[in-house]
């Protein structure tokens, strides 16, 4: 297998993550991917597009946390058809980021692909999030809407988003012990945070190398 290299971002609405996701990706020379995804996992599962768009990163009520492993949930065909909707769309997803991973270097923004990606060496995993003020500006410019309003879509995705990580990782959304780095946005901007993360993964990537010679 290729040692591809993976930045997995979390991210705060209104922190920019998407759009710094994809600065990075330009300067790395790579695809960035985001809603891309559903696209990619409707193709790989079968499922219908706007079904997974439908339940993307959307918690559920209930999980059988023991279908989850750290492999590829490899379900028998009886076992994938008793699972419910929502999870069929979370596990598609999740197999088409390992295989992603496995095939090409890439940004991947969201969709708990820093616990999909948990045991891969070559993946950086970044959590940005921003001061409220940027943040809620931030929104009120892209979708042209007012400061109550833009606050009220923060919080909302915010909580859905937190929900849905939650619920299908075994670590909490946006703690620092389960990112590689957290990062305001507000702080160095957009282009200054993905300057600052392409950084940051050069000097992984020499370690990981460094320590890959060390052992052979």
């Amino acid at each position: 297998m290729k040692n591809n290299i993976v930045i997995t971002i979390g991210r705060e609405c209104g922190s920019g993550g998407r759009q710094i996701g994809q600065l990075l990706a330009e300067k790395l020379g790579v695809k960035c991917y985001d809603k891309e995804l559903i696209a990619l996992a409707s193709k790989e599962s079968g499922l219908c597009e706007e079904v997974i768009e439908s339940l993307d990163e959307k918690p559920t009520s209930s999980f059988l946390y023991s279908l989850v492993s750290d492999s590829y949930f490899r379900l028998n065909s009886s076992m994938y058809n008793e699972v419910p909707l929502n999870q069929k769309v979370y596990l598609a997803q999740f197999n088409t980021i390992k295989k992603l991973a496995e095939s090409e270097s890439c940004v991947i923004v969201g969709r708990c692909a820093d616990y999909a990606l948990s045991d891969n060496e070559h993946a950086l995993h970044v959590f940005i999030t921003g001061d409220v003020k940027d943040k809620v500006a931030y929104l009120m410019e892209i979708n042209n809407i007012g400061e109550k309003e833009a606050k009220e879509l923060m919080i909302k995705v915010d909580k859905k988003r937190s929900s849905y990580y939650n619920h299908y990782t075994d670590k909490r959304w946006g703690n620092v012990k389960g990112y590689d780095l957290c990062i305001n946005s507000s702080v160095l901007g957009h282009e200054g945070t993905a300057d600052l993360i392409y950084q940051m993964l050069a000097a992984k990537e020499h370690l990981v190398t460094v320590h890959t010679s060390a052992k052979t």
